[in-house]
């Protein structure tokens, strides 16, 4: 990992990276910028049947199972066969009730209740890749407060074979209901820390041999064209603002995605898959 990060260092050198002030990214979306997601959003129930019948596959700790009356078919059914083998209660329930306790407006006529989401520690992270022998492959975000977009990047990131990604605890959405249903059921399989500070993590991070790419439309070099072997952490900034300033001079070296069209910018999901992939190549 050394002689990487030496390889690595001598690259950089004359490039002279830009520390420009929160410019806006290429990969931020072109649309209003997302409120600060709400303290109280719940993170005790999981929404639609193809989210919920993974958290009975995974094991997960489930209080009950609330159905709309009713509904018996396709899916539902698969939820009440693996609720029985599995000794979970199942309620129906008008869907009035699950509309009221919906907050995803798209429950699909399901919804389990659940303990909250365990966050586990970073180095909980760290020990799983050194547990499979694996080089740590992590990802960072710093403030993405949209739930569909934390939920797609959990899911190419379990998909992608991430040990784990890590979460601000401020200006950063959860794992609520919305996140779960985002992920079909991926969050069950990739460790999430929920962490104070994200520039200390990195600092822990690279004290660890792991070295740091920020996505950022100032980036030294294309993706492609980056070392991502090894030991490797990405760090995803927010839709509205990109990566801030301090997280950015963190990272060893900022990356960016080519494009070519009339459009200037991606989603923060699609941004992160595209790189996510990169990285995998580098470990086939």
């Amino acid at each position: 990992m050394k002689n990487h990060r030496e390889f690595n260092k001598r690259n950089d050198r004359g490039t002279g990276r830009d520390r420009r002030d929160r410019r806006p990214s290429r990969y931020n979306e072109n649309r209003e910028e997302y409120k600060n997601p709400s303290e109280d959003i719940r993170e005790d129930i999981i929404e639609g049947r193809n989210a919920v019948i993974e958290a009975l596959r995974s094991g997960r700790t489930i209080e009950n199972i609330l159905i709309a009356k009713g509904d018996r078919e396709g899916a539902v059914n698969l939820i009440t066969a693996l609720a029985k083998e599995k000794g979970v209660v199942i309620k129906e329930v008008d869907r009035r009730k699950l509309d009221s306790m919906s907050s995803t407006a798209s429950h699909q006529g399901v919804i389990a209740q659940t303990s909250p989401y365990s966050y586990c520690e970073v180095e909980d992270i760290i020990q799983d890749a050194k547990d499979k022998g694996e080089d740590p492959f992590i990802i960072i975000l710093d403030e993405i407060e949209d739930p569909h977009n934390l939920g797609s990047i959990i899911r190419t990131a379990e998909v992608c074979g991430a040990h784990g990604i890590v979460i601000p605890k401020r200006r950063n959405v959860g794992v609520t209901a919305a996140v779960y249903k985002s992920s079909v059921g991926a969050v069950e399989y990739v460790k999430i820390a929920k962490v104070t500070n994200v520039n200390k993590v990195i600092d822990q991070l690279k004290n660890q041999g792991v070295w740091v790419y920020g996505a950022d439309m100032d980036g030294e070099e294309y993706c492609y064209q980056a070392n991502l072997k090894g030991s490797v952490a990405l760090v995803i900034g927010s839709e509205g603002r990109g990566i801030s300033r301090l997280t950015k001079e963190k990272c060893d070296k900022l990356i960016k995605i080519p494009m070519r069209g009339n459009v200037n910018s991606l989603n923060a999901s699609v941004a992160a898959g595209i790189i996510m992939y990169e990285v995998l190549k580098s470990r086939l």
